[in-house]
């Protein structure tokens, strides 16, 4: 897994590439955490070059969510497709986070 930060209008952007899964998710969290713990509020996920997605990674999505939700922020993600959304749409995650077809309408969306 590789992850890439950036800083876009008012949010920050972490685009996922890879697995996020057992083996993934800490130093997906180790990320986001720090991300929060910095001051950022509104966060875009951006799942373009994601391939798979366990249920540890969900977990961790829901962490991400919670620690937002503390701050009084905001959690979007991006571009889930393919089997990642497949896995969404199972868990019942496609009515939990609100998904967008790319990082700027996602951004558009916070």
């Amino acid at each position: 897994m590789d992850i890439q930060i950036s800083h876009e209008q008012q949010a920050s952007v972490v685009a996922v590439s890879g697995k996020l899964d057992t083996l993934t998710a800490p130093a997906y969290e180790k990320a986001v955490t720090e991300l929060i713990d910095s001051g950022t509020t509104q966060m875009v996920i951006d799942f373009a070059e994601l391939s798979y997605i366990s249920s540890a990674g969900l977990r961790s999505l829901l962490v991400t969510a919670k620690m937002l939700k503390t701050k009084a922020g905001k959690l979007a993600l991006a571009n889930v497709t393919g089997g990642v959304r497949d896995v969404f749409e199972m868990a019942g995650f496609g009515s939990i986070f609100a998904m967008y077809d790319s990082v700027p309408a996602a951004l558009e969306g916070l």
